[in-house]
């Protein structure tokens, strides 16, 4: 069944803020979902970044 449009729910893409700089391969995303009521604005977390081998802030992409 499909879910509507106007769901509270949706689904968000996490991308790493610190690996840009770094001379490193690769893109470090995480999908997650939020709640579009609650927290309106772009959503931060610390998450594991496997190419940097520690946790680094992920920020949420459109």
């Amino acid at each position: 069944m499909a879910r509507k449009s106007k769901d509270a729910r949706v689904q968000v893409i996490l991308e790493c803020t610190e690996q840009k700089g770094t001379g490193v391969p690769g893109i470090s995303r995480y999908v997650t979902t939020k709640n579009r009521k609650n927290t309106p604005e772009r959503l931060e977390l610390k998450k594991y970044n496997p190419y940097l081998k520690r946790y680094t802030i992920h920020r949420e992409i459109k």
